[in-house]
């Protein structure tokens, strides 16, 4: 993967990935956004189920730049992988979605339609400015979907020395800089710094892949159309205690990353709730339809991925301890 900081990269990366004339991702809320490579065309529609349509758009395009948070990159991915065109991802929040090569249809309701995978993610631009007008919820929902990448990568089957390295970086980092950022909206450096344990974060996704908070999350946030992030701020905690029984020494050292060594899960609690719901209940989801959505999370690849895959009682009791 290539990576630079700093917008003014923006055009060198894409010459690295082969990009001159790329079809635009990006919300109407990028319209002002002055950027070094010119677009043959773009699409606004952020997210948008109609995949045929924006492929259709790119007909002219030799890549993609998709500019926003996981949305918009999700649809940059599920543009490239029907193009075969690469992707060069410019991410707004702490999301991580640039980094993998799978993504998730939502409609402009942001409800699950489908998803996929055969994206060609080349290369990423990170620019910390871009995150500073964050509201508080975005911040630590996206950031609390970086932090359970670090906190899978350690303990998914697929775990690795290399995944475990960026974890246990980009733990450390969103545990330290995100209440800075809270406290500070518009405090660069720490942004800056968030934006790096997010980075870290993405690349220990990309080599490990995801488990049972994830699994949890997309079954609820694809079912009501709720905030990816905060659903795993919320789903995370249990899962830690979860698998603290069959991983301990995973677990263990995601705590000492995250400072909390004897309770990472209370550590991940207490981040949660610098902004935004930390309870299902308070997102609206019904108490009657915890059993679905646990059997729904059971035949998830996060599940099945997990140091032990969870039964769907299993799950409907992990589900509520945070209802």
């Amino acid at each position: 993967m290539i990576v630079e900081w700093g917008l003014g990269s923006l055009a060198d990366a894409c010459v690295q990935a082969g990009v001159a004339s790329p079809l635009l991702v990006a919300s109407p809320r990028w319209d002002s956004l002055e950027l070094s490579v010119q677009p043959v065309a773009s699409w606004s529609e952020v997210p948008s189920d109609r995949i045929s349509e924006a492929v259709a758009a790119a007909e002219d395009a030799d890549g993609v730049l998709a500019v926003g948070g996981g949305s918009a990159i999700d649809l940059g991915k599920a543009i490239s992988a029907g193009t075969a065109l690469p992707l060069v991802s410019v991410p707004t929040t702490y999301a991580g979605a640039e980094w993998t090569s799978y993504f998730g249809v939502r409609d402009p309701h942001r409800r699950m339609r489908g998803g996929g995978g055969g994206a060609h993610p080349t290369a990423i631009v990170y620019e910390p400015g871009l995150t500073l007008e964050l509201p508080p919820e975005t911040t630590v929902g996206t950031a609390m979907n970086a932090l359970a990448h670090c906190a899978e990568a350690l303990y998914v089957q697929g775990h690795n020395p290399a995944a475990d390295e960026h974890a246990l970086a980009g733990a450390s980092l969103v545990s330290e800089w995100l209440p800075r950022v809270v406290s500070a909206p518009r405090d660069l450096e720490a942004r800056t710094e968030l934006l790096r344990g997010a980075c870290h974060g993405g690349a220990a996704l990309a080599g490990s892949m995801l488990a049972l908070a994830h699994a949890m999350a997309q079954a609820i946030g694809g079912r009501y159309g709720l905030p990816h992030g905060t659903l795993n701020g919320i789903c995370l905690p249990p899962v830690l205690r979860f698998n603290s029984a069959f991983m301990p020494d995973a677990v263990a050292r995601f705590g000492e990353a995250v400072g909390a060594a004897g309770d990472p899960a209370g550590r991940v609690e207490t981040l949660s709730a610098l902004a935004g719901p930390t309870r299902l209940a308070e997102l609206g989801v019904p108490e009657g339809d915890l059993p679905r959505l646990a059997a729904d999370a059971a035949q998830r690849g996060g599940n099945l991925a997990n140091p032990k895959p969870a039964s769907p009682q299993e799950i409907e009791r992990l589900l509520r301890e945070v209802f």
